[in-house]
């Protein structure tokens, strides 16, 4: 018996991905259930791209199984005709910051166009022979993380072509997490553009959500979307990305610690960057006499070419075995480090200033509020300073409930 076109298509990407289709039935029996990513029910998705030409947002976190979401389609037929890549590029070769330019796929020949250089959505003629768009990139939760900025532009740019967004649904290892400062339109740049806190709590495609229903796309337009949710998933349970979703977050220790440790790329401390464990590490050479642990930035292609004090020995905190449970159990950002750091720094008109730093970093713009510096300066407490942040996070909370796809 001869299989049809899409039984083929199924049969045929089971065996080139191992993949989960749901818990087996020790799991169920056992109460263990493996989250299952939207990029893996394919029977949700497959059907409808036969015989569509398809773009797609992808990076190297757009696997399915062990492989790359997008040499799995193509290799069951699937016509895929460009792809678009964000910061980092399609492949995950470029450092943080580093322009990327267009380019052709070596290992499929397909077209990369890039999203991080000279444009930031994609034109009408780039879309001009594509029927749907595909997202799926692994996000972390944070306004100041760039791939929901990119998530706005690519719906942006289907609504004005008139293009169906297909958005794989991928969890939030910091899901658990809503806190933070409202960022204050006029901060608005590049590490933020969206009325929200530093931890959004909300998954890609729950977000997509929110950018529609909120109207903040230009002139209120909307994009039709088509969600592929995840299976056993919830805000509080635990995930470990199996891929790191950028090369600065190269640890599933950074990628918890991130909410907290990167707003000090706004301040002169090294947060890591230059070591192979950014955002767990926290430093100055100015704190020789406050602290004993030490490390020297160097430069990493690929990662941080040029970290701020580089082949200086840095003295400052050592987070790479900081009990993540006491962040969970908080479900607050930790500013007491930047509390502790600041008071510990000699110059303290210096600790804000990034002017001998190459790397982008502004404390007011990733912090959301140009009142937090203030407020670190004038010696407010933690509770003081996370008082601050209401009545809007507050509120932000209740809007969000509105767009939630999971418990």
């Amino acid at each position: 018996m001869k299989l049809s076109y899409l039984s083929y298509l199924l049969v045929a990407i089971v065996a080139s991905c191992s993949f989960k289709t749901g818990p087996t039935r020790a799991q169920a029996k056992a109460g263990k259930t493996d989250i299952v990513t939207g990029a893996e029910k394919t029977n949700e998705y497959l059907p409808y791209l036969k015989g569509k030409r398809v773009g797609i947002l992808a990076n190297p976190t757009t696997i399915i199984g062990t492989r790359h979401l997008v040499d799995s389609m193509l290799a069951t037929g699937i016509n895929i005709v460009k792809v678009f890549g964000p910061e980092h590029g399609f492949r995950g070769r470029a450092s943080a910051g580093v322009r990327v330019s267009d380019e052709k796929d070596s290992a499929t020949g397909v077209k990369v166009i890039s999203l991080y250089g000279p444009k930031r959505k994609p034109s009408k003629e780039d879309l001009a022979d594509v029927d749907v768009m595909i997202f799926d990139v692994q996000d972390v939760g944070c306004r100041f993380y760039t791939y929901i900025n990119v998530l706005s532009y690519i719906m942006e740019s289907c609504a004005e072509n008139n293009k169906e967004l297909i958005v794989l649904d991928r969890p939030n290892p910091n899901g658990y997490l809503v806190d933070g400062p409202i960022l204050d339109m006029r901060l608005k740049s590049g590490i933020g553009i969206f009325p929200i806190p530093i931890a959004h709590g909300m998954t890609i495609a729950e977000f997509a959500q929110m950018i529609n229903g909120e109207g903040w796309l230009p002139n209120k337009m909307t994009c039709k979307l088509r969600i592929v949710k995840l299976a056993n998933y919830n805000h509080d349970k635990p995930y470990t990305l199996p891929v790191k979703p950028s090369p600065n977050l190269n640890t599933q220790q950074s990628i918890m610690l991130y909410p907290s440790t990167c707003l000090f790329e706004g301040t002169i401390l090294n947060h890591g960057r230059g070591t192979q464990f950014p955002f767990t590490v926290l430093g100055s050479p100015l704190l020789k006499d406050k602290y004993a642990f030490s490390y020297t930035p160097v430069s990493i292609p690929g990662m941080s070419e040029t970290p701020l004090h580089m082949n200086q020995v840095c003295y400052g905190l050592d987070l790479r075995d900081y009990d993540i449970s006491k962040l969970r159990a908080s479900k607050r950002i930790n500013i007491q480090w930047m509390i502790d750091l600041y008071n510990a720094y000699p110059i303290k008109e210096k600790f804000f200033d990034r002017t001998q730093s190459k790397e982008m970093g502004n404390i007011d713009g990733l912090a959301g509020s140009s009142e937090f510096r203030q407020q670190i300066m004038s010696g407010k407490s933690v509770k003081e300073i996370q008082d601050s942040w209401e009545p809007g996070l507050s509120q932000y909370k209740t809007m969000r409930k509105k767009y939630m796809l999971y418990d």
